[in-house]
This record gives C-alpha cells, sequence and structure tokens, in this order.
C-alpha cells in the first residue's frame, strides 16, 4: 500500500529512474539478498516501506515473527545502504512505537519514556531499532539517514485479509460483506471507546516526498492527520459509506489496545507540510478502491 502510494507520488513529479523490487524478488530478511541489491543497483535515495504488519490479532499471534523480520529488514537495509554510498534513507516506522501511557497528542520526545502497549510491542521495538539505527548512523558517520513515524494508515492495495488486516481495511470488508449477505448486524471487537488517528496513505506519500526535499531534515518525525474518532465511530462511517444499514455491536471480552493513540504533528507542520485528505472523502475512495480491486482480482487479503 505505501509502496504504490510513493511510487505514484515520485512519477507524477517527474520521477522515473526507480529501482523497485517485489518481497519475491527480493528476501530482506536475507542479509546477503540486500547486500547484492544494494551492490549492484547502488541507489541515490532509499525510501523503505517495507515492514511486516498487521492488527491487534496478527500481533499478538507472531510476536516472534514480527520482532525477527522487522528488525532483519531493518538492521540489513541500513546497513547496506551506507555500505553502498546510499546518500539519503528514510526509514518508515509507526506511531506504535510510543508508550501505551504517553501524553496526548505524542510528540517525538514521547520515545522511551514508559513501557509499551504489549499488544504490539514485538513491532514496535523493531521500528524502533531502525530509526535508532538510522539516527547513529547519521551521528557517526554523516549520512542523511532519517525516519518519519506514520500513523494508522488505510487507502488503495491496502491488505484486507479478515484476520491479520488493521482496523480500518477489515471493517470495510466486514461491512461490505455484511451488506452484500443481508446481515442485520455486525460486531466489532473491544468496546469501540479507544479513539485512532487515520492518514490517507496518499497524504503519507506527499509527507515523504516533502520530507526528501528538506536539506536538514529532523531524526523523526510524526506524519499523521492530527484528528482521531472512536472504533465505534470508525464503525458507524465505514457502515455509512459501504451502505449497510442494520446494527453495530460491541465485543467487550476482547482487547481494546491503546485506548488513545493521536500524534503530535507539530514538527512536520513546522517544515512546510499538511495533510489534505479528510476522513470521510478518504473512506469514500477507499471503498471504491476496494471495489475496483475486488473486480479485477488484485484485492490483497494475506
Amino acid at each position: 500500500m505505501v509502496g504504490s502510494a510513493v511510487v505514484r507520488r515520485l512519477r507524477e513529479r517527474g520521477c522515473h529512474d526507480l529501482v523497485l523490487r517485489t518481497s519475491d524478488e527480493v528476501d530482506l530478511i536475507s542479509q546477503s539478498s540486500v547486500n547484492d541489491l544494494f551492490s549492484e543497483q547502488k541507489p541515490d535515495v532509499v525510501i523503505f516501506a517495507a515492514a511486516r504488519v498487521g492488527g491487534i490479532h496478527a500481533n499478538s499471534t507472531y510476536p516472534a515473527e514480527f520482532i525477527y523480520q522487522n528488525l532483519a529488514m531493518a538492521t540489513n537495509a541500513v546497513h547496506a545502504a551506507w555500505r553502498h554510498g546510499t546518500k539519503r534513507f528514510l526509514f518508515l516506522g509507526s506511531t506504535c512505537i510510543y508508550p501505551r501511557m504517553a501524553p496526548q497528542p505524542i510528540p517525538e520526545d514521547a520515545l522511551m519514556t514508559s513501557p509499551l502497549e504489549t499488544t504490539n510491542e514485538a513491532y514496535a521495538v523493531a521500528k524502533i531499532a531502525g530509526l535508532k539505527l538510522c539516527e547513529f548512523y547519521r551521528k557517526q558517520y554523516g549520512v542523511l539517514f532519517h525516519s518519519a513515524m506514520p500513523t494508522n494508515l488505510y487507502g488503495p492495495c491496502d491488505n484486507y485479509h479478515p484476520e491479520h488486516s488493521h482496523v480500518l481495511p477489515a471493517l470495510i470488508r466486514r461491512f461490505h460483506e455484511a451488506r452484500e449477505s443481508g446481515a442485520k448486524s455486525v460486531t466489532i471487537w473491544g468496546s469501540g471507546n479507544p479513539l485512532r488517528e487515520f492518514l490517507h496513505v496518499d497524504d503519507l506519500a506527499a509527507g515523504i516526498t516533502h520530507l526528501l526535499s528538506l536539506d536538514d531534515p529532523p531524526d523523526m518525525v510524526n506524519i499523521g492527520s492530527g484528528d482521531e474518532i472512536s472504533i465505534l465511530g470508525l464503525a458507524r462511517a465505514i457502515a455509512d459509506t459501504v451502505g449497510f444499514t442494520g446494527t453495530i455491536d460491541t465485543d467487550p471480552s476482547k482487547p481494546d489496545g491503546t485506548m488513545r493513540k493521536l500524534s503530535d504533528i507539530s514538527r512536520i507542520r513546522d517544515t512546510g507540510w499538511t495533510p489534505k485528505i479528510g476522513l470521510l472523502d478518504g473512506l469514500k475512495s477507499a471503498y471504491d478502491s476496494f471495489l475496483r480491486e475486488g473486480k479485477s482480482d488484485t484485492l490483497r487479503a494475506v
């Protein structure tokens, strides 16, 4: 999702000399495969959007895979970039790196000030290591390696797996299928009370290209919408977008995760960037993409 949005943005801005590889073509978990890629291509700029990702269920079920795979990919890519002369490396993390009880909105300085949220700790630890790699390589070697922490993302090419996807695409799929089947109700995990922030992936791509235009970007910045909505409110908005008219029930026996997670985006705003796509417009765009991808048999559900 992120990679395709960044490619669209770069091509719109006239950048066509792009080195693109899928996970089938290069195993980023293999140090030798990553080193071979950098040795052959010697990229000037790297935007590192690769990750093993998922929602609460996936993070809780596969913590070993989440920490190992994300840590291996980060260390392999950052070191290979330095070794082979990459001029600029932008590492993408996630706002889930911040402590469970971080101040709200969450400033970048909250990093590592208290314990993490247990349901995504493995992923968060790996991403923290990645951004620290960039920070310390920049400090020691003088390379322009820096990081951005996107909030919850959605949009074209999202993952709609019924168990492994994030909350927003999972709800799009569930409400769509409920409408299609004529179901009278849909049950969502948890109390519905947690507040979440969502950013359309095309806004993220714009933020990334903006950061790449800065001569001296911060070591790390949050990229978000600056707005939040409850999970129940999100479910209602998606139901309206999809056209589902049944009832929405909650299941408090399921985990809520962090109760609030709003990013402070003042640091990147101060550099001249601001999000453009509101949630309701973004949901309509995302659902349209979901329908198109379903009809063309390109819908991701892995």
